[in-house]
């Protein structure tokens, strides 16, 4: 019995799919991989940080977009971060106006499923974007934050944040987020966390 190849999608037929269809999906190497829906915890965090740094950016050359917004990476992935931030003018990949190239700012909140990916081959990817300055992973089910900035000597550092009394420092766009503030509203399912306020 012979196996019937796969057909490998070009990325323009990919845009034309994604562009109709109901559900995102991200695409890399001819193929495109639904994305699965999103938790409250996650969706609330994502709206928390929309309001906190959209707040601070609103009267500068700054512009925030939430995750449906799709970035195109050198290495052909084309995914749809959280959080997207943009500073100067936002380069886009063709007409559409919805698949940009420059982002100054990424920010992934972290579920169970994809968390591996996010911390590992997401990064590998969202390193050769040559306008990407922070890269921030929020933990949902704990008060726990990834923060990479690039250095000038062009390495990442890594800072690890915990705690609802501390603040997200995001230096590249002048962005303070306090902890309290991305989690607000927030059930943790640990026993006798409660929720957050």
């Amino acid at each position: 019995m012979t196996a019937v190849a796969k057909k490998r999608l070009t990325a323009e037929e990919y845009l034309a799919i994604e562009r109709k269809a109901e559900f995102r999906s991200e695409y890399f190497a001819g193929e495109m991989f639904a994305m699965s829906g999103a938790s409250r915890e996650h969706n609330l965090i994502v709206s928390n940080l929309n309001r906190e740094v959209g707040e601070q950016l609103k009267d500068r050359p700054c512009e925030i977009y939430p995750s449906d917004m799709r970035v195109r990476i050198p290495s052909g992935l084309y995914t749809y971060p959280d959080v997207v931030v943009v500073c100067g003018s936002p380069k886009f990949d063709d007409d559409h106006v919805d698949t940009l190239l420059n982002p100054l700012v990424l920010i992934e909140v972290l579920s169970e499923s994809t968390a591996d990916y996010d911390r590992g081959t997401k990064f590998k990817h969202y390193r050769q974007i040559t306008s990407l300055r922070e890269y921030v992973l929020v933990d949902q089910e704990a008060t726990q934050i990834e923060h990479f900035a690039l250095g000038g000597d062009g390495k990442w550092s890594l800072t690890e944040i915990a705690g609802l009394d501390q603040v997200l420092k995001l230096n590249s766009i002048e962005c303070q987020i306090p902890l309290f503030e991305i989690y607000r509203k927030v059930t943790f399912k640990e026993a006798g966390s409660g929720e957050l306020p």
